[in-house]
C-alpha cells in the first residue's frame, strides 16, 4: 500500500532524493502544485537519452482509460523505468464508469514497478464518494492541491523567494500578493522573471524592481489604496481610484472590494484584541510585523462601530457590482460612492 501524502513539499522532497512511487494522483482546485510535481517528474525521472522510448505524455481529452493502462503496463526499453503522464486527467472520458474504475483499480492493486504513472486531475478534487477514489487513496501517492487563502499569499511569496535564493522587502512582498492575488502560477512566473532580470541577487527585491519587471505600480495599487484609507488621506484615495477607473485591468472593483473587506475585518479583530503588542497583532492579523503600525494607526481613526459600518458598505457594494437587486451603476461610480461612505 502506498503512503498517502497530502503535502506537495513532502512529495517533492522524496522526488529530489530519487524516490519515485509507481502511481501519483495529483488533484485539486489549485493547478500550480499539480504542474509543479508533474513537471519535475517529466524533467528529472529519466535521462534525456531514455525519454524518446520511455516517456509517454498524453492529454485526457485525446486518450482513453484503457490506452493509459495499456501504456502503463509496457516494460521500459534500455532503461530501468518508464514514465506515463496523463495531463488534464479531469477530461479523461469515462474515468468513473464502472468498467474503467475496475480497470484502473486492478492496475493500482498490482502496478508495474518499472512504471511511474502520473494523473494530473486539475481544477477540481476527485469525488471521494466514487469507488475509484478509494482505490486511489489506498494505492497511490495522492496530493490534494488546494487554493490558498488570501491571508496566506504573502507568506507563500516570501517562501518562494527564499527557495529561489533571493531576498525581498516586506513592502514588495505585499505589493506582489495584493496585486496578483492567489494565482500561484502567475506569481511564480513573475518571480522567475525578476530572478532573470535583477543584477544583484544579494540585494533585496524592492517595490521599484516589482514595478519595473512585473509592471505593478508602486503608487497605484490596492495596497496603497488600503494604506491611504487607513490614514484617511482622501486626496490620495480618490487619485488612486481615478487611476483604477482609467486602467480597469489593474484593479477590478470586485477585487478592490474583496481586499478592503479583509482589511476592515482585520481592523475589527484588532479592536477586539486585548494584546496590542507588535508580535501579537502580527500573529492575529497574519501580517508582517513591519505593517502592524499601519493597522494600529487605522484602528485609531476607525472605531469598532465604524469598522462594522464599513463592512456593511462593502457588502452592499459587492452586491451592486454583481448586479444583485440594485439599479445598474457604473463600477467606478459604485467604488467612488463606497469610498466616500468609508472616509466620511
Amino acid at each position: 500500500m502506498a503512503k498517502v501524502q497530502t503535502s506537495p513539499d513532502s512529495v517533492m522532497k522524496d522526488l529530489k532524493s530519487g524516490k519515485y512511487a509507481p502511481i501519483y494522483f495529483l488533484h485539486g482546485e489549485e493547478p500550480y502544485y499539480v504542474d509543479w510535481i508533474a513537471n519535475y517528474i517529466e524533467q528529472h525521472c529519466l535521462q534525456e537519452t531514455e525519454k524518446s522510448f520511455n516517456q509517454t505524455i498524453v492529454y485526457g481529452k485525446d486518450t482513453t482509460v484503457s490506452a493509459v493502462i495499456q501504456a502503463a503496463r509496457k516494460f521500459p526499453m534500455f532503461s530501468d523505468r518508464q514514465v506515463v503522464i496523463v495531463k488534464e486527467a479531469q477530461e479523461l472520458s469515462g474515468l468513473f464508469k464502472e468498467e474503467n474504475e475496475k480497470l484502473v483499480a486492478a492496475y493500482m492493486e498490482n502496478p508495474l514497478p518499472s512504471t511511474v504513472l502520473v494523473f494530473c486531475h486539475k481544477y477540481k478534487k476527485i469525488d471521494s464518494r466514487k469507488k475509484l477514489s478509494k482505490s486511489i487513496q489506498a494505492h497511490a501517492v495522492v496530493v490534494e492541491s488546494s487554493k490558498l487563502y488570501d491571508n496566506q499569499i504573502e507568506a507563500w511569496v516570501s517562501n518562494l523567494i527564499t527557495e529561489k535564493g533571493l531576498k525581498i522587502t516586506p513592502q514588495a512582498t505585499k505589493l506582489i500578493a495584493e496585486s496578483i492575488g492567489n494565482d500561484l502560477s502567475r506569481i511564480a512566473n513573475e518571480i522567475d522573471k525578476l530572478k532573470i532580470n535583477i543584477k544583484q541577487v544579494d540585494k533585496p527585491i524592492d517595490e521599484n524592481l516589482v514595478e519595473e519587471y512585473i509592471g505593478v505600480s508602486k503608487e497605484y495599487n490596492v495596497f496603497e489604496l488600503q494604506k491611504a484609507i487607513g490614514e484617511k488621506n482622501t486626496l490620495k484615495v480618490f487619485t488612486i481610484i481615478r487611476y483604477f477607473a482609467l486602467n480597469p485591468k489593474v484593479a477590478p472593483p470586485i477585487m478592490v472590494i474583496a481586499n478592503l473587506y479583509t482589511y476592515f475585518v482585520k481592523l475589527l479583530m484588532l479592536h477586539s484584541s486585548a494584546d496590542k503588542s507588535k508580535e501579537a497583532v502580527a500573529k492575529l492579523l497574519s501580517v508582517h510585523p513591519f505593517f502592524v503600525s499601519e493597522y494600529i494607526t487605522a484602528s485609531k481613526l476607525y472605531s469598532k462601530d465604524k469598522c462594522v459600518a464599513c463592512i456593511h458598505y462593502l457588502r452592499e457594494a459587492d452586491k451592486m457590482v454583481k448586479g444583485y437587486g440594485y439599479p445598474t451603476m457604473e463600477e467606478d461610480a459604485i467604488l467612488s460612492e463606497l469610498l466616500y461612505k468609508i472616509l466620511h
